[in-house]
């Protein structure tokens, strides 16, 4: 929810009479919501039936925290014009890292993305080792690479990357998880 909020989560917590310990429940609630006002959207793997990996993606008015951050204004970006999406987190279970859970997820996300009429897709991979595999879950210079993403400009320990996604671009090949 950090990047779904307008505001810091302070702010959010007097809006809405929140306390520390009631942070999970009020962010299912928040993300619920969301979700059933078509303002949220998601890629889920599954492992046959059971979700190892998801990815979180939408609109740029999802994810109204991003034009909020000092450094992603300071690339002084003329968004107006576009019809831009944001990728703004990957998750992939312990037992199924390393396998491609996420690429996977980001080829489903563009896929989506292409079949809602494309647009300008960004990303914010980190490109510090500081925190370990932890800082993953913004994804990889490396596979965003692989999918056509472009370096924007700096954003501390991250990167801005982007790539159009055409509505008429072909499907991706499907790719197989090893197991």
């Amino acid at each position: 929810m950090y990047y779904q909020r307008p505001h810091s989560w302070a702010t959010e917590a007097a809006l809405y009479s929140v306390r520390k310990e009631e942070i999970p429940d009020h962010n299912r609630r928040r993300k619920k919501d969301l979700v059933e006002k078509g303002e949220a959207h998601g890629i889920l793997v599954y492992d046959r039936t059971r979700a190892v990996g998801w990815c979180a993606y939408g609109l740029q008015r999802e994810f109204p925290r991003v034009d909020n951050g000092r450094l992603y204004r300071g690339l002084n970006l003329k968004n107006d014009e576009l019809r831009l999406w944001r990728i703004a987190c990957f998750y992939v279970d312990n037992e199924h890292r390393r396998r491609g859970v996420a690429h996977v997820a980001l080829r489903a996300a563009l896929e989506s993305i292409r079949r809602q009429g494309g647009g300008i897709v960004e990303a914010y991979p980190r490109v510090s080792k500081a925190g370990g595999s932890v800082s993953l879950w913004f994804g990889t210079t490396g596979m965003l690479k692989r999918e056509g993403f472009k370096k924007v400009g700096p954003l501390g320990a991250s990167v801005l990357m982007r790539r159009e996604v055409r509505a008429e671009e072909p499907r991706p090949a499907s790719r197989a998880i090893r197991t």
